[in-house]
């Protein structure tokens, strides 16, 4: 397979916006500690460079989760294959996702986390498909880059495991 990546989103552009929301996610926390809940495995990249640009302090802790059914028809539920190491009883939580487009898994994952009864929950994902959106209750409070429907890997996001790695979003062109 010959593969060309175009860049959608400069490493630049991802560093700067990074930025800009660890700042917001500071000043929305001053005087607190926020518990960073990595999705994994694509959101390793987002959450790392996040966390070190917080300036208050910050946690982390990862989930990996799917959903789960045959097909395209979801069973309404999702299995937890990796679950949080520590307690969320009483803590700020953000979910930091790399990607949101339907939106399934985390209208499910949110309330299973709300019954741990943490102080504050609330999501952050590096790129938002809204156009793919087929819940109504999936919020998202700091959004990194809202994008057209279109397959992208780097920064984290992978196809077939490949490309996870490339400093910056890009689309597979074929």
């Amino acid at each position: 397979m010959n593969t060309k990546i175009n860049v959608m989103i400069s490493e630049e552009e991802i560093n700067k916006r990074v930025c800009e929301i660890a700042e917001q996610i500071s000043k929305d926390y001053a005087g607190k500690e926020v518990r960073l809940i990595c999705i994994l495995k694509g959101s390793v990249f987002y959450t790392c460079e996040l966390a070190k640009r917080i300036t208050i302090p910050v946690t982390l802790d990862f989930m990996s989760v799917s959903s789960y059914g045959s097909g395209t028809v979801s069973s309404g539920t999702i299995k937890i294959k990796k679950d949080l190491d520590d307690d969320i009883e009483g803590l700020d939580v953000i979910v930091v996702e790399d990607i949101i487009d339907s939106g399934n898994t985390l209208s499910r994952l949110i309330p299973m986390l709300k019954e741990r009864k943490p102080a504050s929950l609330k999501i952050t994902t590096l790129l938002d498909k809204p156009d793919r959106r087929e819940v109504d209750d999936v919020t998202v409070d700091y959004v990194g880059f809202e994008i057209e429907d279109k397959f992208v890997v780097g920064y984290g996001l992978d196809y077939d495991q490949s490309y996870r790695d490339l400093p910056y979003i890009g689309v597979i062109e074929q």
